[in-house]
């Protein structure tokens, strides 16, 4: 709308990212999903106009304690994050402060020549979620020692060997007062899954068989998702 207010248009609590409809998870789930195979997000503050904005790569894990009372459905739900003190962005950070995390799914080139057509141009097929939320930083000594050692429960279980913590619980809590842990309430959350949904159908396989044949894991876990399209 030129001349208009535009953030009329927004809807309260969304997110600032253009989807095309045809782009969208085809359920929650997918978001979800999303989020726990590719825990490091970028969080980002807008922080003032000298400083600003700020941005940190950082791990994040949905909080085990309200783990039970979520729906499922990404906005009311709690993540837990955290990064060092020394960083900037820490301080810059308020309670019932704004952040947004970004995370970033399987991705891949697609060169024309899968596509068996001319003429074409080449793409990228991506998945990412844009997640918007309340912070809430966390004080406490022990509480945030508790989200280091949630967070290493998690990503163990996930992505590791089952190491036992209980033997470097002295050293996390010399280390864990350098440490900024934060709760954020996610208010908001658009997913973009960009799979070759706008080509026809026998171009769209043709894509997914060129990757799911790819020696390169993010190929092969996009075909995944391209597989489970409806």
């Amino acid at each position: 709308m030129v001349g208009g207010d535009f953030r009329r248009q927004l809807p309260k609590g969304g997110i600032r990212v253009f989807v095309p409809s045809f782009y969208r998870e085809p359920d929650s789930s997918w978001m979800v999903d999303l989020i726990r195979g590719n825990p490091m997000a970028l969080a980002v503050a807008n922080g003032s106009p000298e400083d600003g904005p700020f941005a940190t790569h950082l791990p994040v894990i949905f909080d085990p304690v309200t783990s039970g009372e979520w729906t499922g459905e990404l906005p009311g739900a709690t993540l837990l994050g955290h990064m060092n003190r020394a960083n900037p962005h820490w301080a810059a950070l308020e309670t019932g402060g704004v952040l947004l995390l970004t995370f970033t799914g399987p991705h891949s080139y697609v060169s024309p020549t899968v596509y068996a057509k001319s003429p074409a141009a080449p793409t990228w097929n991506f998945t990412s979620v844009h997640v918007r939320g309340v912070v809430e930083k966390i004080d406490s000594i022990e509480e945030t020692l508790e989200v280091v050692q949630s967070t290493v429960r998690a990503f163990e279980g996930a992505f590791g060997d089952g190491w036992d913590m209980t033997g470097s619980l002295d050293y996390f809590r010399k280390i864990v007062p350098d440490v900024g842990a934060f709760r954020f309430t996610v208010t908001g959350a658009e997913g973009m899954f960009k799979l070759s949904q706008e080509q026809p159908d026998e171009v769209r396989e043709r894509v997914r068989e060129s990757f799911g044949q790819s020696a390169c894991t993010y190929r092969r876990e996009t075909a995944g998702l391209m597989g489970r399209l409806p």
